[in-house]
Order: C-alpha cells, then sequence, then structure tokens
C-alpha cells in the first residue's frame, strides 16, 4: 500500500514550531517511503479562524521547501481538501448518520443548561466527569418527534463501557484504556459541523492516510478514534505520537506566552532552512549523529524508528549556532541575497561598499539580526575608552599604541592608490621597519577605525572600506585620545 501522510493545520494564524515539526516528520515519513504528503485545511473550528492564515500555511511550506502532493491546490482525486467544504457536500453527516443507524451513536437533544448542570457537584459533593447517557434512552417516536419540531441536537458516538480498548503507537509502543473511562464524544455539533475528532477519522479514512502524526496530547483521544474506526469496519491508520516541545524543563513552548512562531524566527533574522534543520532534531535522532542536514539528505536519512519519546526542549542557542553553520557555508551569491539588503538598509545614506561589508560578515554573524549592531561602526565611530588599546595577547599597551598609530598615520597619508593589498603592504612594511609584532601595530590601527572590542575584518579591510579620508580622520582622533591621557 502506498504510504500516505497529511498535514491537517486549522486557519488561526501564526505557525507554531510543533505544527511546523508535524508537518516535517508527516512529510519525512511519506518521502522517505516513496509516498504522497497532502495538506488538509480543518477549518470546522470557525470560531477561531484567522483571515489569511491560510496564506501562512501555503507560505510556511513554499519557504521550508515542503511540498504538498494533493491539497486545496492540487486535487489528486481525494477532495475537497477544505473541511467545511466536505461538509457543505454532507459527508459527516452521512457517516454520523450511519452510525446512529448501526447503533454506535445517538442523538442528544440536552440543552446546554442540563449539560452545565451535570458538570455541578450534587449534595455528596460529586459531579460527572462525562456525560450521564441521558438521551441514549429515548425512544425512537420521541427522536423523530424531537427531530420534527426542529429541536437543537448533536450527534454523540456510543462508548463500550465494558472491557478495553487497546492500539499500538510508533513512539509510545502499546496502550490501554479501560473504556468505562471513555465519554460518549460529541461526532456532529449542534450547527451541524464535525467535531474535530470526527471529521479527521472520516477524512483520514476516505483519503488512505496510512499514518498520523501528532501531538502526544492527543493518546487520551486516540481509543475514541480507533473505536470509530471499529463501529466503520475501517482499518487505522499508523500514529506516531510526539513529545512536547518545551521551553524549558516545565514549561511548554507557547505563542501565547510569548515563544517564537515560524514567521517570528524569519522577522529576527534565521533562515527558513536552518530552522527546519533544527526543527527536525526535535525529537528525531540520525543514527549517525550528524547535525546538518539538507532536506533531500533529512529524506534519505529519516526513519521513524529514531523518533524519542522525549520531550525536546528547544535550545534559542543551539539554534543560533546551526543558523550560523548555514550561513558560512553559503555560496557568495546565495549569502549576498540574504544579506546585502540588511547591510544596505544599515548604513543608509552612507558612501560605502555595502557588498565588501557584506562579505566580511559571513563567517562572524548567526543571523541576519546581528548585521545593524556589528557594522554601526561604519557609518560612524563610536565613543570608546582607550582601554580598548591594551591586549595583552598582542602586547600592546597605550604607550606602544600611540607610538603604532602615529608611525602608521605618515606611512598611510603617503599611499596614493588607496586599496587593500596596498594598504596591506605599507603596514606590514611598517612593522618590519620598526621591529615589532603585527600584533602591536595592526590592533592599535584597527581600535581606531573602529572603536569597538571586537570587528568584522582587521585593520587592512577596515581601511580599505573606509577609505583614505575617514581612515586619516579616525586615527588622529585615536591619537588625540592617547595623547590626552598620557600627557
Amino acid at each position: 500500500m502506498e504510504v500516505r501522510t497529511r498535514f491537517a493545520p486549522s486557519p488561526t494564524g501564526y505557525m507554531h514550531i510543533g505544527n511546523l515539526r508535524t508537518a516535517l516528520y508527516e512529510y519525512l515519513i511519506a518521502k522517505s517511503q516513496g509516498g504522497k504528503f497532502i495538506l488538509r485545511i480543518e477549518d470546522t473550528d470557525q470560531e477561531r479562524f484567522v483571515e489569511g492564515a491560510v496564506d501562512i500555511i501555503y507560505n510556511t511550506l513554499k519557504l521550508t521547501g515542503l511540498e504538498h502532493d494533493e491539497g486545496p491546490d492540487k486535487d489528486g482525486g481525494y477532495g475537497p481538501y477544505v473541511q467545511s467544504e466536505r461538509m457543505k457536500l454532507g459527508i459527516y453527516m452521512k457517516y454520523a448518520l450511519e452510525l446512529v443507524k448501526n447503533g454506535n451513536a445517538y442523538y442528544c437533544f440536552c440543552t446546554k443548561e442540563r449539560l452545565d448542570s451535570l458538570k455541578e457537584a450534587n449534595a455528596e459533593g460529586e459531579s460527572f466527569a462525562k456525560y450521564d447517557r441521558h438521551c441514549l434512552s429515548l425512544s425512537k417516536e420521541e427522536v423523530e418527534n424531537n427531530l420534527k419540531s426542529g429541536m437543537p441536537y448533536v450527534i454523540r458516538q456510543k462508548m463500550p463501557i465494558e472491557g478495553t480498548t487497546t492500539f499500538t503507537d510508533a513512539v509510545y509502543g502499546s496502550i490501554t484504556v479501560e473504556n468505562s473511562e471513555l465519554d460518549d464524544q460529541i461526532l456532529i455539533k449542534s450547527d451541524g459541523m464535525p467535531t474535530y475528532n470526527f471529521a479527521n477519522v472520516v477524512d483520514d479514512h476516505l483519503m488512505n492516510i496510512t499514518h498520523v502524526v501528532r501531538g502526544s496530547e492527543y493518546l487520551s483521544s486516540t481509543p475514541k478514534y480507533n473505536l470509530l474506526y471499529d463501529a466503520f469496519g475501517w482499518k487505522a491508520p499508523q500514529y506516531i505520537h510526539l513529545p512536547p516541545v518545551m521551553k524549558d524543563q516545565h514549561h511548554k513552548l507557547s505563542k501565547r506566552n510569548g515563544d517564537a512562531s515560524f514567521e517570528d524566527l524569519l522577522k529576527k533574522g534565521f533562515i527558513a532552512e536552518a530552522v527546519l534543520n533544527y526543527i527536525a532534531l526535535l525529537g528525531w535522532s540520525p543514527s549517525d549523529n550528524t547535525e546538518i542536514f539538507t532536506l533531500s539528505e533529512l529524506r534519505d536519512k529519516f526513519n521513524i524508528s529514531g523518533l524519542s519519546k522525549s520531550p525536546a526542549i528547544f535550545d534559542m542557542a543551539k539554534l543560533r549556532w546551526m543558523n550560523g553553520e548555514y550561513i558560512k557555508n553559503m555560496d557568495e551569491k546565495t549569502y549576498l541575497d540574504h544579506t546585502l539588503s540588511s547591510v544596505e538598509k544599515a548604513l543608509s545614506g552612507k558612501n560605502l561598499n555595502c557588498k565588501k561589508i557584506a562579505l566580511l560578515l559571513q563567517k562572524r554573524i548567526e543571523t541576519l539580526d546581528d548585521i545593524p549592531e556589528m557594522i554601526k561602526f561604519f557609518g560612524e565611530l563610536p565613543e570608546y575608552e582607550t582601554d580598548l588599546y591594551v591586549h595583552k595577547k598582542m602586547k600592546t599597551t597605550k604607550e606602544i599604541s600611540l607610538s603604532s598609530l602615529k608611525e602608521s598615520l605618515t606611512a598611510l597619508e603617503s599611499i596614493s592608490d588607496w586599496n587593500e593589498d596596498v594598504i596591506q603592504d605599507t603596514l606590514m612594511s611598517l612593522v618590519s621597519k620598526l621591529g615589532i609584532k603585527n600584533g602591536q601595530l595592526f590592533w592599535p590601527v584597527r581600535t581606531a577605525l573602529s572603536g569597538q572590542p571586537t570587528s568584522p575584518g582587521g585593520a587592512m579591510e577596515l581601511a580599505d572600506i573606509l577609505g583614505k579620508d575617514e581612515s586619516i580622520r579616525r586615527i588622529k582622533v585615536g591619537i588625540q585620545m592617547l595623547e590626552k591621557e598620557l600627557a
């Protein structure tokens, strides 16, 4: 049988990291076995529908390369792929009525007030943990009369009250629950819309879905799913429940608590491919402990057996490191496509070679958001303390730095053809002439040009980019600061 998986998000706004992980694993399960990856929009909860959320879903799949084989925009013969459209065709009501007919479901006419009263504690201080089956005892005539009179109703699944239900999960193994603990869940709501659980089962069966990936919070609902499959005489799919993605040891990652969504991470300067790579490792481990993967490599390496039942902690520092690795390994064109506009924006109005500046950053930044702060000094020399000129490893003191800057000033002023090669030759000749170590000249010059404890690029690169006039001006500023302090 062909492997068929589905990503079935609800259009409720942002793309949560956990949702994207589900999509990725669904995609990898299908593609690693030559199967199909289907997109289905689950919009049965109309109250939570957010305008534009469907576009976010499509855009996320496009940016991450998780191309679906079937979906609302790609009919593979199993459409419609939007649940509200399927509801209009009467698909869910048809199957709910089939369950009513064979005795596995029933009409419930209980009012909201009555249901609320069940939740209130009785005289003994006890309350019903589940529906009390009040409407299960209604006669056929009573049901028909209620329907004819237009009385609002829901359709509930009739759960077995004895025995157990067992299912096998690819991650958590065999799980058994007592049927007496199961509630008669609603299948069709009073507005005619199917519930999430019911629509899932019907759609997964009709679309021939073979593997279902979802969060471990749905483990408790899975027996109800299985009993629905049994009631219809259908084969249940392979379940793969994933542990939660955690912010720390005690808190789940949550947009409500200000944790980043996929879109947020992109806005913070992360690369889509790096984010996807990192998410792949939140609950899955390759057999050889490799960490950097292209999507193609993930397709080749992925195996369900590598999934873990332990919660995964979202480590922002690890993501930053991985993002930096992706940036370092980009070819020049791809790198500049990602970074040049950020450099130009940060140095707007300055007559500087932004391409040269961008290329200096490639081995030094971890996210694109690092760029503005790292290059700000190119636009304007910041205020700084002369303590920056003292560097133990470079063997510089303020006195040595002052001497080196004065010598450098004279040498640099004599250059007529200002470029990096000439600057390097000039300063290297000066080092030999003075009989000092490279760092004793280059560190003071770099410090004077940047006013920073660290900078992207050394003395030669900075001088080349800043130009002769600005370089000379900044070195003079450094000389004045040191002379004032040492006077």
